[in-house]
């Protein structure tokens, strides 16, 4: 080209792109971009709402938390019944080297409700070496039912259990033994047994990790 259009020296202009086509670009990402995440974001919350549903068609979170609640009797808010005072045999034995207590006590357990069985010294195995209050000893059975509500007579006695099939228990009368609990005590031991405070239990995991 001539005249004052003419190119001189070695440097020629560079053609640029026009800037519009660039923000025009930029804006269609941005918008991609945030329709992405308003997509992820409904699907969260669908998942949100449906989740418990899909967990229990597949036997997920909440189908493992449901059944442990199911399995728990605690949890179910059930107890094994307590069985009445008249309800338990008592077995009453001396350990001491002191006469007379075994029958006192006996004596006074059935004024109380309590059935009356053997009453008299304890065998070798337990004759002067009880060094409490007491032992109750009964079938594993007993754990929570008679051994419990004869407990609330006597302060301190240890529950034990044995082999035995029936639904006997003993009352072993130790060195430090002195009296039955006093009655209106014992009551009111026998009546929060029977209708013991509700413990405060911790919200089940619903992660999954104990299934």
């Amino acid at each position: 080209m001539g005249g004052e259009y003419r190119i001189k020296g070695d440097k020629y202009p560079r053609m640029r792109r026009p800037r519009g086509r660039r923000r025009i670009v930029l804006a269609a990402a941005a918008s991609l971009a945030v329709a992405g995440l308003l997509g992820w974001g409904s699907l969260q919350l669908i998942d949100v709402f449906t989740g418990d549903d899909k967990a229990s068609a597949a036997g997920g979170t909440k189908d493992c938390v449901t059944k442990k609640a199911e399995a728990d009797p605690a949890r179910r808010g059930e107890r094994k019944p307590l069985p009445k005072p008249g309800q338990i045999t008592v077995n009453v034995f001396n350990a001491t080297p002191r006469s007379g207590l075994a029958k006192d006590a006996a004596d006074e357990l059935k004024k109380r409700g309590f059935a009356i069985g053997k009453v008299g010294n304890a065998t070798k195995a337990y004759d002067k070496k009880v060094r409490g209050t007491g032992i109750l000893l009964g079938a594993r059975a007993a754990t929570d039912t008679a051994l419990p509500v004869l407990g609330t007579q006597i302060a301190g006695a240890e529950k034990q259990t044995d082999t035995r099939k029936g639904g006997e228990v003993d009352l072993i009368l130790g060195s430090r033994f002195k009296d039955l609990a006093k009655k209106e005590d014992a009551d009111r031991a026998l009546a929060a047994l029977a209708n013991p405070a509700p413990a405060s239990s911790k919200a089940p995991s619903t992660d999954g990790k104990n299934c």
